[in-house]
């Protein structure tokens, strides 16, 4: 029995009949299946009302159940660190009405959710910028060009739809 997230890299000879006869793919979860390993990992967890599992499990496509695993964590030292101020750390324990309160809150999940990548992601996972246009000077007529054939299409998609246009497949940019 062997297991691994890279199939292709298996020496092709171990891959030959008589030594591994079988291959298994374990896909990655569905949004249900996410919701259910949110579910486990989220069990013995205080949760604020606010927390929405079912979001959650919606803007996690492409994690692994390991990494819902360290998203849930990431969250709960997210709670850890808003409550630290509270807590007097030269008792050995955390006062009761301090634990009372504590409950993690879908702001810890969305904050974790930038730190947590999703393992198959961590090779190509790119930054994005918070650049707006604005913040690029000149090239007036460019940036216009620009909004008209990438930032209108998802903006106004319904007055498209609605005049029949097909917006642009991509953009080349050259010079």
């Amino acid at each position: 029995i062997a297991a691994t997230n890279r199939p292709n890299a298996v020496d092709p000879a171990l891959r030959r009949p008589g030594r591994f006869d079988r291959e298994i793919e374990i896909p990655l979860p569905d949004k249900q299946g996410r919701l259910e390993i949110l579910q486990i990992h989220t069990r013995n967890m205080p949760l604020s009302k606010d927390v929405d599992l079912e979001k959650l499990s919606e803007i996690t496509h492409g994690y692994t159940g390991a990494d819902l695993a360290s998203l849930v964590r990431e969250a709960a030292m997210n709670t850890l660190r808003r409550y630290l101020p509270k807590i007097d750390i030269t008792q050995d324990k955390i006062p009761p009405e301090i634990l009372e309160m504590m409950e993690v809150k879908m702001d810890d999940f969305m904050n974790a959710l930038k730190e947590i990548v999703p393992s198959g992601m961590r090779e190509i996972y790119i930054e994005v910028p918070e650049v707006k246009w604005d913040d690029i000077g000149g090239l007036i007529d460019i940036k216009e060009e620009l909004r008209e054939v990438a930032e209108y299409p998802l903006k106004f998609q319904e007055y498209y739809e609605m005049a029949g246009i097909e917006p642009p497949k991509g953009i080349l940019m050259f010079g």
